[in-house]
């Protein structure tokens, strides 16, 4: 309770100083320290676990402490020196441990493995009521208008996504590298980008058979046909 009560008058003293004065920052500053000092109490950390296994994530504490991070559910900071975190050693999923019970995308190197090929749609959308207008990871409430959460779509499976599942990454889009020699980096949601990248090694396209035409305008594949 004091350490809330002084929080709270930081923020009253921060709103009455003149803006960008040396004793406003001095006071930020405080206020940020507050903050995490109350975050420590509330992630001591000790006794969790070294391994967790969530939706076939096998999450690791971590050690570092130095390395700054983004967790991959709640798109804050992960402050190593006072907060536990983990990592996914397949997909490298990072999360803080209080947002391992909230964890919703299932591991993407386990999706590789089960079922490994790309979607050969150039953004095959069908529309955000066809979601019930929520996201098509963690379910939350979306919309075109931001209102409550801005909808943005995946370019590679043409769903659409909350801020948090969709940190607007860009990655070439097989689909459109294929049927258009689009190489073009489009925005991909969090678990399209992680997937893209674990499948780039694969060699499960057979582009003699998806798109033959391609080797008759492309010269690149006309030398090697």
């Amino acid at each position: 309770p004091q350490l809330r009560r002084a929080i709270e008058e930081c923020k009253r003293v921060i709103l009455a100083l003149p803006e960008h004065s040396e004793r406003q920052k001095d006071a930020v500053v405080r206020l940020i320290h507050l903050r995490l000092k109350l975050q420590e109490l509330k992630d001591p950390g000790e006794d969790e676990p070294n391994i967790r296994v969530v939706l076939e994530h096998r999450f690791y504490k971590e050690k570092s402490k130095s390395v700054k991070q983004m967790c991959d559910k709640c798109s804050t900071i992960i402050w190593g020196l006072i907060q536990t975190w983990y990592t996914c050693t397949g997909c490298y999923y990072r999360c803080h441990s209080k947002c391992l019970p909230l964890v919703s995308r299932p591991c993407v190197r386990a999706q590789v493995s089960h079922q490994a090929e790309y979607q050969l749609s150039i953004c095959p959308e069908s529309g955000l009521d066809s979601q019930d207008y929520r996201c098509a990871e963690c379910r939350a409430p979306i919309s075109l208008r931001g209102v409550p959460s801005e909808a943005r779509q995946c370019d590679y499976t043409g769903l659409y996504y909350c801020s948090s599942c969709h940190w607007n990454d860009l990655a070439v889009v097989p689909a459109r590298a294929i049927h258009n020699w689009d190489f073009e980096p489009r925005k991909v949601s969090r678990c399209s980008m992680r997937y893209l990248a674990l499948m780039v090694s694969r060699p499960v396209l057979k582009l003699r058979e998806i798109n033959p035409l391609l080797f008759n305008y492309v010269e690149e594949l006309v030398e090697i046909r």
